[in-house]
C-alpha cells in the first residue's frame, strides 16, 4: 500500500499525495515520508488538526477542493522554504492545478523572481510543464532570465512565443531588450526594436526607455537620441537614461544642457536623486564647479541632502573640481560616514597633492572604528605617490595584507609602481612588477613607461614597450611617451622610426583638450583652436600674456615639443596649447583677481606648467588645473605639486 505525505494548508485542509506520485517526479528531490509525516507550511490562527485525526471538512482532493485554487495560491504566497515549494509543485501536478493560469503563474513567479527562492533552472522546468502558457508566463520567464547569467535563454523564449503565435505585449519586449542589454547584444536588440513597430507598441515609455538604454550601452548614442526624440511622453527615467547616454558617449556637456531642458516649459519633468547623481558625475568630468553648485542647491531644496550616496558624490565632485574646502564641508555634514565617505575624502586629498593630510585622514578613520577597504588603500597609496612619500607608501602597502587582510589588486600595484617610478627607483619598480603573483596588465607597464619618460631612461622604456607589444595592448599614448623619451635624449632617428611605425599602424593620437567654466557654461579648446566665437580676442589676449610673462622671466621649454624643428618654431607651437587658450579666455571674460579653473585631458607639459606658475604671480590670479593625473594649484608663482608630478 503506498505511503501518504500530509501537508498543512489554510483552513485546516490537508493535501495528501501518494509515494507512487512522488516516484513519477524524482527530479523534485522530495524528502522521504512516512505515513504519519506532517510538515507545517503555514501558520494560521486556526489550530491545525492532529496528523492522525481525520479532517471534518470534505476530502482535500475531492472535486470540491480542486475548484478552489485560491487555497493553493494563498499557500504559495506564504511559504519561505524551498522544500515546501517542491511539495506544492508535486501537488499542483497531481491535481492538474497546473492548468489553472492563476496557480501556475503564482508558482512560476515565486520560483523565478522571488529573492532567496529564485531558481531560473527550476522555474524553466516548471514552465515547460505548462501545456498552454500565456503571455504572462512568458513574461515572467523572460524577465527572470534578463537578470540571470543566461540572458540568451530569455531571447530564445521571446522568439518561441512569437513562433507559437502568442503576441508579445510591451512588457515582453521590454524584458527581451533587457536580456540584450545584459550581454550587449546589439543585433538582437535591433530585431526586437523592429518587432516593437510591428506590434504597435512604439508609444510605450518603459519599452522605449529600455531600447534607449541598449543603444546607449552599445555606444550608439545617435540611435538612442533618435528614440528619445520620437518618444511621445518622457518620464524622469527616460531623461535619466538620456543623460547617462551622453555621459557614457563623451557628450558630457550635452548632459548638463538636458538638466535645464527637462525643467523647461515644454516638458516640465522634475529631476530626481538619480538625475542629480548623474549630473554630479558630469560636473566632475568637466570641472564644472558652478553647475555642480547648482545641483548641490537643488539637492538641498528637494530634500535629498540626507542621502549618503549623493553626499559622497558631492564630495567627489568638489574634489574633482579642486574645491577641497567645500568637499570637506560636505564630509563634515555626513552623520554616519561610511568607508566610501572616508575613501572619497582621502582620494580627494590625494589627487590635490595633500599627501600628509590624506594619511592623517586615514589614521582618523581607524580611530573612529571604520575598517578600510581596497578603495581606501588605493587612495592613500595614490596620496603617497603624488607627494613623494616613498617610505610611508611602502609601509601602507605592507599593512594592507598583514594588518587588514586585504590582498593587493592590480590598482594597488599600479600605485606602488607609480610611487617608486616617480621617485626615480625604476629598478625597484621593475622588480615589483616581475614579482607580482598576478600577471601584470598593460596599465602597470604603462605606469612604468611614464616613469621612464620622467627620468629619461631610454633602455628600460624600450624594454617596457616590448612588454606592451607582447600583450598586444599598445596605445597611441604609449608611443607618445616613447617619443618623449627619445626626443628628450636627442635620439631623433628613433623619433622618426616611431612616427613611421605609428603611420603604418594608423595610430591616431588624442589631441589635447582643455575646458573652462564661466557663468555655468563650459568652454572647450584644443591646440590652435579657431572654433570659439571670440577667437580673435582670445589670441590677442594670449599674445599679451606671453609678452608680460617673458618680461617676468618666462622662457619656452623646447623639450615639450616632440618634433625636430628649431627652437623658434617650437616656441610658436607651444604658445598655443589648449591650456593657454583656456587661460587667455578666462582673463578676457572675468574680472581681475578671479580664480580660474581649467581641466585638461592629458598630462600637463613642462612648458605649460612653467607658464602657469609665472602667470599666477604676474597676474595675481590663482589657477587650479586638473590634468589626466592630478591637480595643480598655482598661486603666487608656485605650484602645490612642488614641481613633482
Amino acid at each position: 500500500m503506498p505511503m501518504a505525505a500530509v501537508v498543512w494548508f489554510p483552513h485546516s485542509h490537508r493535501l495528501c499525495f501518494s509515494s507512487s506520485t512522488l516516484f513519477h517526479f524524482p527530479s523534485l528531490c522530495l524528502p522521504r515520508f512516512t505515513p504519519t509525516t506532517c510538515i507545517p507550511l503555514l501558520y494560521t490562527t486556526t489550530a491545525p488538526h492532529h496528523p492522525l485525526q481525520p479532517p471534518t471538512s470534505s476530502p482535500p482532493f475531492s472535486p470540491h477542493y480542486q475548484t478552489h485554487p485560491e487555497l493553493v495560491i494563498s499557500t504559495i504566497k506564504s511559504v519561505s522554504r524551498k522544500t515546501h515549494l517542491l511539495q506544492i509543485h508535486a501537488q499542483i501536478l497531481r491535481t492538474t492545478l497546473v492548468e489553472y493560469p492563476s496557480v501556475s503563474l503564482r508558482f512560476l513567479s515565486r520560483v523565478a523572481l522571488s529573492g532567496p527562492l529564485q531558481d531560473p533552472t527550476y522555474s524553466q522546468r516548471f514552465f515547460h510543464q505548462i501545456n498552454h502558457p500565456l503571455v504572462s508566463h512568458y513574461n515572467t520567464m523572460i524577465r527572470a532570465f534578463s537578470t540571470s547569467h543566461s540572458p540568451q535563454k530569455g531571447l530564445f523564449l521571446y522568439q518561441d512565443m512569437r513562433v507559437r503565435g502568442i503576441a508579445p505585449d510591451p512588457l515582453s519586449s521590454t524584458s527581451a531588450i533587457k536580456c540584450c542589454v545584459k550581454f550587449l547584444y546589439l543585433l538582437g536588440g535591433v530585431q526586437v526594436h523592429c518587432n516593437v513597430f510591428k506590434d504597435g507598441h512604439q508609444s510605450d515609455t518603459l519599452l522605449l526607455t529600455a531600447i534607449m538604454d541598449l543603444y546607449s550601452q552599445c555606444r550608439k548614442s545617435n540611435d538612442a537620441c533618435k528614440v528619445f526624440d520620437e518618444m511621445p511622453r518622457r518620464d524622469t527615467v527616460a531623461w535619466n537614461v538620456m543623460i547617462s547616454c551622453c555621459i557614457r558617449n563623451n557628450r558630457t556637456r550635452d548632459a548638463l544642457i538636458l538638466f535645464d531642458v527637462m525643467q523647461s516649459e515644454s516638458w516640465r519633468c522634475e529631476p530626481d536623486d538619480v538625475t542629480c547623481l548623474l549630473l554630479l558625475q558630469a560636473c566632475a568630468h568637466l570641472n564644472a564647479l558652478e553647475f555642480g553648485e547648482r545641483i548641490h542647491g537643488y539637492v538641498m531644496e528637494h530634500g535629498y541632502g540626507g542621502a549618503l550616496n549623493l553626499s559622497n558624490s558631492l564630495m567627489s565632485m568638489y574634489s574633482r573640481c579642486g574645491c577641497l574646502d567645500k568637499a570637506y564641508e560636505v564630509f563634515k555634514g555626513i552623520r554616519n560616514k561610511s568607508v566610501v565617505s572616508w575613501s572619497a575624502m582621502i582620494s580627494g586629498l590625494a589627487s590635490n597633492g595633500y599627501g600628509t593630510e590624506a594619511i592623517e585622514a586615514f589614521e582618523e578613520m581607524l580611530r573612529v572604528g571604520i575598517r578600510p577597504d581596497d578603495q581606501t588603500f588605493t587612495g592613500v597609496l595614490s596620496a603617497c605617490s603624488h607627494s613623494g612619500l616613498v617610505d610611508e607608501g611602502m609601509s601602507f602597502f605592507d599593512r594592507m595584507s598583514r594588518e587588514f587582510g586585504i590582498t593587493p589588486n592590480i590598482h594597488h600595484y599600479g600605485c606602488v609602481v607609480d610611487l617608486l617610478g616617480r621617485a626615480g627607483l625604476l629598478d625597484k619598480a621593475y622588480q615589483l612588477i616581475t614579482s607580482m603573483v598576478a600577471e601584470p596588465d598593460s596599465t602597470i607597464w604603462r605606469t612604468l613607461l611614464g616613469a621612464c619618460r620622467i627620468h629619461g631612461n631610454v633602455a628600460l622604456g624600450e624594454h617596457v614597450i616590448g612588454h606592451l607589444i607582447e600583450l598586444k595592448a599598445q596605445e597611441a599614448g604609449d608611443y607618445v611617451l616613447l617619443l618623449n623619451i627619445y626626443s628628450s635624449a636627442g635620439r631623433w632617428e628613433k623619433v622618426a622610426e616611431v612616427r613611421k611605425l605609428m603611420k603604418e599602424k594608423a595610430i591616431q593620437t588624442t589631441p589635447g583638450c582643455s575646458t573652462i567654466e564661466l557663468k555655468g557654461e563650459v568652454h572647450e579648446f584644443v591646440v590652435d583652436d579657431v572654433s570659439h566665437p571670440r577667437k580673435g580676442e582670445i589670441y590677442e589676449t594670449l599674445d599679451e600674456i606671453n609678452k608680460q610673462l617673458k618680461i617676468a622671466g618666462y622662457v619656452v621649454e623646447p623639450s615639450s615639443e616632440l618634433h625636430k624643428i628649431d627652437d623658434k618654431e617650437k616656441g610658436y607651437v607651444l604658445s598655443y596649447h589648449s591650456e593657454k587658450l583656456a587661460i587667455a579666455f578666462g582673463v578676457l571674460a572675468t574680472p581681475p583677481g578671479t580664480k580660474l579653473r581649467v581641466a585638461n585631458n592629458l598630462r600637463i607639459c613642462v612648458d605649460c606648467h612653467n607658464f602657469m606658475k609665472i602667470f599666477s604671480g604676474v597676474y595675481n590670479r590663482d589657477v587650479i588645473l586638473r590634468d589626466h593625473n592630478r591637480f595643480h594649484h598655482f598661486s603666487g608663482g608656485c605650484c602645490s605639486c612642488s614641481d613633482y608630478w
